[in-house]
């Protein structure tokens, strides 16, 4: 791919593209939420609109094949616009920014959600993986917009790192801890519920245009700080304010994303979440804590990829042992590993918490224990997944999805 220097602001890729409007979406956790969130907003405000992450590509509804490479990436981009689109909201992974796609595709708009460790096997150092985040919007254009999480400490070295002339904007809630910095659009309060998550937001010429809160099918108030990243980036665009609450309150949970598959009130919440790091299982287990309230108790199913992050592990067994009454330890995606050496990595952690601690690497039978010590009032969480369909062991992709499991467990008929 194009991987010459280029200049502020990055030029079309071709003159087709002179048109497009593209949002930029990238962090660590919430890229795919927001980007389904933000994408949700353009389209409410009567815009064609293209959306690529990493579940998958959808032009007006309509599913598109995913590319593997750049080539690909134009290819989708080119149909859209001899479609009419003129707005697309694209999930910027560090992988694709490393790359070199910011320098590459113009992007009019980034958001950052959040930063934390991860993927540090495929940029070998933090920093490496910080300065591929930073690459979105140090090639944004003059008067373009950054949306920036004034919770994440992380937010302060992006903006350091972008040209001044690029507006910031910053939104905020309380979950994530003190500001950084004042913030255009925050939350006052989040309220959970099985169905959903509402944010009340603190009054502000932003929060009057979206009539003062914003509400979301998602379930957790990390979906709550994801709508205001969306809701704030689409204000930004200059979208209107009623289109932007109304398109974020239509748009659908995301596959894997503290999905709920049951919520009977007569039984346990079982939900699956594609949460992989500590600072995803960290908002995870509070979901779900919120959830089960002072009642009920929260078990997680969860392993660790192999080849991948190894220094993560011991953090994500002190998060789930901190989090949760019962942790179940599983394999996911082990790669090449051995599953007993990831799952004793996480044991160091878990042993710090009060959570029961059970080890069962068959990632089937795990859940099925999970469900099988669910009561009434528990929240379960089968945690690392999400979405995916396949099991990575030594080199082959076996069939496996967290979801059709559960679904088989609760209706074996």
């Amino acid at each position: 791919m194009h991987t010459a220097t280029a200049t502020r602001p990055v030029p079309p890729a071709a003159a087709w593209a002179e048109d497009m409007f593209s949002f930029g979406v990238t962090g660590t956790n919430g890229k795919t939420s927001t980007t389904h969130l933000l994408a949700a907003a353009v389209a409410a405000a009567g815009h064609s609109t293209l959306r690529v992450g990493t579940v998958g590509v959808e032009l007006d509804g309509e599913t598109l094949p995913r590319g593997k490479n750049f080539h690909d990436f134009l290819a989708t981009m080119r149909h859209a616009a001899t479609r009419g689109c003129r707005h697309a909201v694209l999930e910027a992974t560090s992988l694709a920014l490393a790359q070199g796609y910011a320098r590459a595709w113009r992007f009019d708009l980034g958001v950052f959600t959040n930063l934390s460790p991860d993927h540090l096997a495929t940029h070998k150092t933090w920093e490496h993986y910080l300065a591929a985040k930073a690459q979105l919007f140090v090639h944004l254009g003059p008067g373009r917009t950054a949306v920036l999480n004034a919770g994440d400490p992380y937010a302060a070295f992006i903006d350091q790192a972008m040209p001044a002339d690029v507006v910031r904007r910053y939104f905020a809630v309380p979950s994530r801890g003190p500001t950084h910095c004042p913030a255009d659009l925050e939350a006052a309060r989040v309220q959970v519920t099985p169905t959903g998550t509402r944010v009340e937001l603190l009054a502000s010429p932003l929060a009057d245009q979206l009539g003062g809160e914003l509400r979301t099918r998602m379930v957790g108030e990390v979906f709550g700080e994801n709508a205001l990243a969306a809701a704030l980036a689409g204000l930004a665009a200059g979208l209107p304010g009623e289109a932007v609450a109304r398109g974020i309150a239509a748009c659908p949970v995301v596959p894997g994303r503290f999905e709920i598959l049951c919520a009977d009130t007569q039984g346990p919440v079982i939900a699956v979440d594609y949460a992989h790091s500590p600072d995803a299982l960290a908002h995870t287990c509070a979901t779900a804590r919120q959830l089960a309230g002072a009642s009920g108790r929260v078990i997680v199913v969860f392993g660790a990829g192999g080849n991948a992050s190894a220094d993560k592990r011991e953090p994500m067994g002190a998060t789930v042992g901190a989090g949760a009454e019962l942790a179940i330890v599983t394999s996911d995606n082990p790669r090449g590993e051995d599953p007993q050496l990831i799952a004793d990595m996480l044991l160091v952690g878990l042993r710090r918490g009060e959570a029961r601690v059970v080890v069962e690497l068959d990632r089937a039978r795990a859940i099925e224990l999970a469900l099988h010590e669910a009561g009434p009032g528990d929240v379960v969480v089968v945690a690392g997944k999400g979405h995916e369909t396949g099991q990575v062991v030594n080199g082959r992709t076996l069939p496996f999805s967290d979801v059709e499991q559960i679904r088989r467990l609760l209706d074996p008929g």
